[in-house]
């Protein structure tokens, strides 16, 4: 028990290290001694928890959405089980075998907490938003009658997971209140801070570009890269800020040193399927605006490939419209079409806003070449429901006190907001 313990907890520090090679073949020793481990029930459950997060959280940190679905459904299993078992009242005869890594009622918040991460990235967002509702409810609970700086910290990573996805499905007022609310959680712990400082600037450069803020974006991630040494988190800042220079259009020459650096051809900077994915989209979109459309083409399929391969529905979705949109400006209808409804139907069920605007936007401007009236004429109405929701929530989004936030790049997170006299940010741009 002891030495599947200690095995386990080098697993943890292997990973958190990113000793990525050293990480496989003690996660499989682990697991055989896990699963021949013959002892206490509840122990063995506990053991193979432990063991299922390491291997959960490997294969997110890859971003392998769909690998990982069998280690996840047995992490929720294990989950199930354990909390139907009774803590027995013999003792072990050894006195090292009475140590638990994790209470039970913090492991299933552990298990949400790996479960909302998961949906997170796989685009399963509704989903995301159900499980951290219960993760947050157990967590009010928990903190009631336990102190334990943990579940601050499972609080906190809930929090980040659950504003990507409010960002993404339109939400961004809720989005922002939720930013505040994680700075108030670090106000209240510097060490928490110090571990989250660049995901909560991170955010907010997330936020600065649904809300069209695109200097306030630049400011906040490059106030996250200063502030961060985990490789993953680097390049996935590198990506947004990519986006941002394609957008503002004039940055070429810092645009070109990022791009350099998050090459998906070669020397790509991380292992993760996920980034590196993102990385061609990226380089697509780029292509897209300066008007090389087969090269293009040839980056969108690749994210396509990697995005399919994995289920990575959002990227999937992104890639699908923005082909879409360059066999259109080609005169490629048919093809066109092809591209631009299943992006549609994808990005209703993930749902995410952004591509739903612009896929009807295609779909109203296709039909009216085609000569569809009628179809053209139902895209142009769900384009119009689709602005009008977006230009609500941006509305209210920049009228908050917290939309103050956006221009805070040092120091610890500021505690008083002042309110604001309504939106600071161009409305006309945004649609």
């Amino acid at each position: 028990h002891s030495r599947a313990l200690f095995l386990l907890s080098k697993g943890m520090l292997l990973l958190m290290e990113r000793k990525l090679q050293e990480v496989h073949p003690l996660l499989t020793l682990c697991g055989q001694i896990v699963e021949n481990w013959q002892g206490n029930p509840i122990q063995k459950e506990s053991l193979r928890v432990f063991f299922l997060v390491l291997q959960v959280t490997h294969y997110l940190d890859a971003g392998q959405v769909k690998s990982v679905k069998p280690c996840l459904k047995q992490l929720q299993q294990c989950i199930q089980t354990i909390s139907t078992l009774h803590d027995d009242e013999i003792l072990p005869s050894n006195p090292a075998d009475l140590f638990h890594w994790l209470p039970k009622e913090h492991m299933c918040v552990l298990v949400y907490l790996v479960t909302v991460m998961h949906s997170m990235q796989a685009g399963y967002l509704e989903k995301a938003q159900k499980y951290t509702d219960k993760a947050l409810m157990q967590l009010e609970k928990l903190k009631m009658l336990d102190c334990s700086p943990i579940l601050s910290s499972f609080q906190v990573i809930l929090l980040e997971h659950i504003i990507m996805c409010r960002l993404v499905t339109g939400h961004k007022a809720t989005a922002l209140q939720e930013i505040s609310q994680v700075c108030q959680l670090c106000q209240q712990s510097p060490r928490l801070f110090s571990n989250h400082a660049a995901q909560l600037h991170t955010l907010l450069g997330l936020y600065c570009i649904s809300v069209n803020c695109m200097d306030n974006a630049e400011a906040q991630f490059t106030t996250a890269l200063r502030l961060t040494t985990h490789q993953e988190l680097w390049a996935f800042i590198v990506t947004n800020l990519a986006s941002v220079y394609i957008r503002e259009g004039n940055r070429h020459q810092e645009l070109y040193s990022l791009l350099e650096r998050i090459n998906p051809d070669h020397n790509f900077p991380v292992s993760s399927h996920c980034l590196r994915a993102a990385a061609f989209y990226i380089r697509g979109l780029f292509s897209f605006f300066q008007g090389r459309y087969n090269e293009a083409k040839r980056f969108l399929r690749e994210t396509l490939k990697m995005s399919n391969a994995e289920d990575l529905n959002r990227l999937t979705a992104c890639s699908l419209v923005l082909l879409g949109h360059i066999f259109y400006v080609l005169g490629n209808h048919r093809e066109s079409n092809n591209m631009v409804v299943p992006a549609m139907q994808l990005a209703s069920k993930i749902p995410d806003m952004s591509v739903q605007l612009w896929s009807s936007a295609l779909l109203r401007d296709l039909n009216k070449a085609c000569g569809n009236a009628m179809d053209a004429h139902e895209a142009a109405q769900m384009h119009q429901n689709f602005s009008q929701q977006l230009l609500q929530d941006h509305i209210e989004a920049c009228s908050l006190p917290e939309h103050n936030l956006i221009t805070w790049t040092d120091g610890p997170p500021p505690v008083q907001f002042q309110a604001q006299n309504g939106p600071t940010t161009s409305l006309a741009s945004l649609l």
